[in-house]
């Protein structure tokens, strides 16, 4: 297997299993035919029986599906939903404003690090004229 990709990734930390999937057919004793998820729409969805394993029914364990609205193009905004922290980050010869923002897109609390010039260029709406708005005191 050296060289192969795994669902999408590549190298012995790569994922072995993934699911858990329904079954839609049962071509034969040997074969299954599994609904996969549109973004695995390139992998062949009928596999032998001895890489399925059985799932084991925990009635806690709820899966949560999440609507998103798409364009017509299949392709979905980035909204923030606020700004959390703040910091500078020291490199050798320069410093790096970091922005912790809070996205509004995903079912789970999804936090990155931004840059500040990149956030000030995506959403302009987020900062006041002020230009001490971010004051190295608040870092």
């Amino acid at each position: 297997m050296k060289g192969q990709t795994r669902f999408g990734t590549k190298g012995k930390l790569a994922p072995q299993y993934i699911g858990p999937y329904d079954i839609i057919e049962k071509i034969n004793p040997m074969a299954y035919q599994v609904a996969l998820p549109l973004d695995m729409e390139l992998m062949h969805n009928v596999f032998h029986a001895s890489m399925l394993w059985d799932y084991l029914r925990d009635p806690l364990h709820v899966i949560k599906s999440t609507h998103v609205l798409l364009s017509d193009d299949y392709m979905y905004e980035e909204r923030r939903n606020q700004i959390v922290n703040q910091r500078i980050k020291k490199l050798r010869n320069k410093d790096i404003p970091l922005l912790k923002v809070d996205w509004q897109n995903h079912g789970a609390i999804y936090v990155t690090w931004e840059r500040e010039d990149d956030m000030k260029k995506k959403y302009p709406e987020l900062f006041p004229l002020d230009p001490t708005f971010f004051s190295e005191e608040d870092v």
